[in-house]
């Protein structure tokens, strides 16, 4: 067999490599695997010899219907497909949908999970025997075998355009990521726009640095004044726009970066901020502006990330720490002389100033990234993708694959390390593979990507993992557990690529950059050596990966690297949910609150699985157990749960709800696994509403000190093109069109009018209600109309003549005297509720039995008196009474064998294999009466098993995802777009969003 590297180099390549008789001699690995001249020899990991991976399970046919869980129309329908019982009815709907190849309903569409995994993973294994990457046909088989577990198993996911494209007669795009460059020339600048459609066509994102285009202040060769590289992002955004109304695999996503002494750095940052404001003007004026409306297209800069790419000079110049004090210089594109001094100080407070206001821009800190720049002589790195994750150089792409961290993880609590470092070793072989016969979208990007061979191996499911076994996210032993799982992934990676060179050559570009890639690859390992371990799974990982980073030095020194990169952390967000993970990427749990599918069609609310895990791993008893998730499924978070000790209270934190995750425990997270990444991490740290701009500067100078690459910080509510309720929506945008009047033959006079005060009568209904909030004692009195509608409120609390009751009083006449001129009682409420102040806490009402504060109580109550249920629905607000009759007629008439396959499900959903019945066996259609595919039915009455496993009880309404199950809980908007494909709200996914009910991105997955 003749040993030649793909991209063309010879045997000897790179420097450092030995001669070609060295280069023969087995090298060993750590996973007891090895190498030699003529490929690699590779041992078992999952599998048995003689059986095949699909012999193992048990495979089952279900009929996939998805619908619009809105309006109940069909999204897609394919039936009788074939997945492993195991396999959760999200899972096989989104694989169905997204990843099946092949027009529905011919007999060329895919029907079977085996098609799908066959058709990529036959595809990596003859691509890897015809170029030499098997020592014999036993490493192929083993290989091959191997990778088809993994996948079967959900242990690991390549990114979606492998399922897209690798095996069909498509151009084998496997990329995610790419970056591309612009120069400051007209042609460079419309090829940008041709390339960046191309790319947004197949499905996939690109990201670019403008900063070679001239600004606005400098001169054109004619003598014209050069338009600037803000003027020029219109034309693309306008693209990006389009292209994403196209509806190609999934919406384009891009990033647009300007470094920090860009003299039209101002005018860049501000761009979005402007653009907000518009937003607002136009909503207050009556145009529809909500996310996806039809009036929010002629808002410009909406299609791209922003980011601003300082300097560790800009932001010492910040601190006042510049050489010139707070003085800092910006810089003519085409001479690099200073052309305009500004106040550092001041040019910050903007970049944070429009963050706070509408999340634009993002901090990439540009010295950090270069400083861990494997490729320096061959290029700076000047950009990122759309999610920020994938760093390198210009014009180049990054192919991704994600590991499932929680099936590592066994059922007594023991992070599998040796078992999870193998497995990383499997998927970046198959990753590097895929170089070999990838398809590229521009020629210069095939160039790069094929001499440099940049991989994003990462993982998911990091949040439930750490809850998993006890740790909060926001604790240093979590940070010292993540930390130490992501150095042995690093080392595993490398120590992988650095057999791969000896194998089949190191990438084109190391001999150049030799020196500097094994100085980063120390950097690594020296920061390694920097982790505090504080648990036994924490101290085993980094054993392993202190062990792995050694061997990884010593086999880089003799034969280099095959892999420019091997890893980012990327949102996960289609193969997040094709894996079955209950987290993203490097996030954290959205909430304790969860959305799932029932087989043979609707849906209820669960308790997030690893709640029960993480309260037996803190050494509860089954009874506790129970008792909790009861408490969690009735009230959505475990403050005050009975037994729970409040030391406990922070392993249940999530990014949402009730004990939020403070902003910097984001922040400190990513910078515990930042120093093992080889290029950064897809994360959006999320801030409180009522954060302060200097909250938002506070978050960007500690990315900077902490040693992130980039930052990116989305304040709640802070932007207003948020989608509403298809009724919310109704009721706020619908216009009803007006004839046009005759003209008059003369002119009328203006007729004013305004606010009639309707007063009630001397004599009039009212009652009192006593109450409790928190230990607070008070009365509320109402007095309505005597046909009916609340006119006055009462409020009394505190002692008379206190300042309190005082106010308290002021505020009941303000109430009372709006009321009698026609504010709507609904509008109050919708103001008043959720209100979060002391005294709160626990009521004494049996309808409210938790209230953020005495006005979230107060209305709230009001609402139960006055309001009629249809109104309180939108709201959220039902009364105990309401509730159980809701339960009981849903469920309380139906058959006994439909509430036991219900309270089967349950039971189920928990095990390691759950047993999930094929939709032949319900009559075929799959789909229960009155419950489509994909709708969300109402929450399910059944006794907690013992598993610890809780329906919840939803407050109010319907939710089609987590995240409106979510609002349902908190009674709070979450700033989430809706799906284009089948309009359910969108859940986090890193700086990305993902929907659950189809598997759609916003951006890398």
């Amino acid at each position: 067999m003749t040993e030649t590297a793909t991209n063309g180099n010879s045997p000897d390549a790179g420097a450092g490599q030995p001669a070609q008789g060295s280069r023969s001699r087995r090298a060993r690995s750590g996973a007891g695997q090895s190498t030699t001249s003529a490929g690699l020899r590779l041992e078992r990991l999952f599998t048995t010899p003689g059986v095949h991976p699909y012999d193992e399970v048990t495979w089952e046919r279900r009929d996939v219907v998805m619908t619009n869980w809105r309006d109940g129309s069909i999204n897609f329908e394919q039936r009788g497909v074939e997945f492993p019982d195991f396999w959760s009815v999200n899972a096989t709907n989104i694989v169905t949908s997204k990843y099946f190849r092949g027009a529905v309903g011919t007999p060329v569409r895919e029907s079977s999970l085996r098609q799908l995994i066959d058709r990529v993973v036959l595809t990596y294994t003859r691509a890897g025997t015809e170029h030499g990457y098997f020592a014999g046909e036993e490493d192929r088989e083993v290989f091959e075998h191997e990778l088809t577990w993994m996948l079967l198993h959900q242990v690991f996911a390549f990114n979606s355009p492998v399922w897209f494209n690798v095996g069909t007669a498509s151009p084998q795009q496997v990329s995610a990521c790419f970056i591309l460059s612009v120069d400051d020339t007209m042609d460079s600048i419309l090829n940008w726009y041709r390339e960046e459609g191309l790319i947004f066509k197949g499905g996939s994102g690109a990201g670019l640095n403008l900063s070679r285009i001239r600004s606005s202040k400098e001169l054109l060769s004619s003598g014209g004044t050069a338009s600037g590289p803000v003027s020029f992002m219109r034309g693309a955004d306008a693209s990006a726009g389009t292209i994403k109304s196209g509806g190609a695999t999934r919406r384009a996503a891009k990033m647009v970066v300007l470094d920090v002494d860009h003299p039209d750095i101002a005018e860049f940052v501000e761009t979005k901020a402007k653009e907000e404001h518009k937003i607002r003007a136009l909503r207050d004026a009556g145009f529809d502006m909500d996310l996806g409306g039809d009036d929010i297209v002629s808002v410009q800069y909406q299609n791209a990330n922003n980011s601003v790419r300082v300097s560790d000079e800009f932001m010492r110049a910040v601190e006042g720490a510049g050489p010139n004090g707070t003085d800092f210089g910006l810089r003519s594109r085409m001479t690099g002389e200073v052309i305009e001094t500004v106040d550092a100080a001041d040019l910050f407070g903007k970049i944070t100033q429009a963050a706070w206001e509408c999340a634009d821009p993002g901090i990439q800190y540009d010295d950090t990234i270069n400083d861990w720049h494997t490729s320096p002589e061959s290029g700076r790195i000047n950009a990122s993708n759309p999610c920020s994750e994938y760093m390198h150089l210009d014009n180049s792409s990054c192919n991704l694959a994600s590991l499932n961290l929680l099936k590592f993880l066994s059922d007594d609590g023991v992070f599998q390390a040796e078992r999870f470092a193998k497995a990383v070793e499997f998927v970046i072989t198959a990753m590097d593979i895929s170089i070999c016969f990838a398809d590229f979208p521009t020629e210069p990007i095939t160039e790069t990507t094929r001499a440099f061979r940049q991989l994003g191996i990462g993982y998911a499911n990091l949040g439930a993992l750490l809850m998993a076994t006890g740790h909060a996210y926001d604790s240093e032993g979590g940070r010292s557990l993540a930390a130490a799982i992501t150095s042995l992934m690093q080392a595993s990676a490398y120590g992988r690529s650095a057999e791969l060179a000896a194998a089949v050559g190191a990438y084109e570009g190391y001999a150049r950059n030799a020196e500097a890639h094994k100085r980063v690859i120390r950097k690594h390992a020296a920061a390694n050596d920097q982790i505090r371990v504080l648990h036994t799974n924490d101290a085993v990982a980094l054993k392993l990966a202190t062990a792995a980073w050694a061997r990884t030095v010593e086999l880089g020194q003799q034969h280099g690297y095959r892999n420019a990169q091997a890893s980012v952390l990327a949102p996960t967000g289609t193969i997040g949910l094709m894996m079955d993970c209950d987290t993203t990427g490097v996030e954290p749990d959205l909430a304790l609150v969860k959305f799932k599918k029932l087989v043979g069609g609707g849906s209820m609310q669960i308790v997030n699985q690893t709640v029960p895990r993480a309260l037996k791993a803190l050494g509860y008893q089954d009874e506790q157990v129970e008792a909790v998730v009861e408490y969690i499924a009735e009230h959505g978070h475990v403050v005050d749960a009975p037994g729970l000790r409040r030391e406990h209270y922070e392993v249940f934190d999530c990014a949402m709800g009730e004990r939020s995750i403070a902003p910097m425990g984001h922040v400190r997270m990513m910078a515990a696994i930042q120093p093992f990444i080889s290029g950064a991490i897809s994360k959006t740290v999320n801030m409180p509403e009522d954060a302060s701009v200097a909250d938002v500067a506070e978050i960007y100078q500690q990315g900077w000190k902490m040693g992130l690459k980039a930052l990116a910080i989305y304040r709640d509510n802070c932007k207003v093109g948020q989608p509403l309720s298809a009724a919310g929506k109704n009721k706020t945008t619908q216009q009803t069109p007006v004839e046009p009047a005759a003209p008059a033959p003369v002119a009328a006079a203006p007729v004013h009018t305004g606010p009639v005060r309707r007063r009630l009568p001397k004599k009039r209904p009212s009652q009192t209600v006593s109450f409790t909030v928190g230990g607070a004692e008070g009365y509320l009195t109402t007095g309505s109309y005597p046909d009916d509608g609340l006119g006055e409120v009462f409020i009394k609390l505190g002692k008379q003549g206190s300042t309190l009751a005082g106010v308290m009083d002021a505020f009941s006449i303000a109430v009372s005297v709006g009321l009698q001129y026609g504010i709507p009682l609904e509008s109050y409420v919708a103001k008043f509720t959720n209100l979060r102040f002391e005294p709160a806490g626990m009521t004494d009402d049996p309808d409210v039995r938790i209230a953020t504060s005495v006005m979230d109580y107060l209305f709230r109550r009001i609402a139960l008196d006055y309001l009629p249920v249809d109104k309180r629905a939108e709201l959220g607000i039902f009364s105990a009474e309401e509730r159980s009759a809701h339960l009981d007629n849903t469920y309380g008439g139906g058959s006994s064998s439909a509430q036991e396959e219900v309270v089967e499900e349950l039971r189920t959903s928990v095990d390691a294999t759950p047993v999930v019945r094929p939709a032949v066996e319900q009559g075929g259609s799959g789909v229960q009466p009155g419950a489509a595919e994909g709708t969300a039915t109402d929450p399910v009455v059944a006794p907690a098993p013992s598993s610890g496993l809780a329906p919840v009880a939803a407050p109010a309404g319907r939710a089609g995802s987590s995240t409106e199950l979510l609002e349902l809980v908190i009674g709070k908007s979450a700033d989430a777009p809706l799906c284009f494909t089948c309009g359910t709200k969108m859940r986090p996914s890193g700086a990305c969003y993902v929907c659950e009910g189809c598997g759609s991105t916003s951006g890398c997955s």
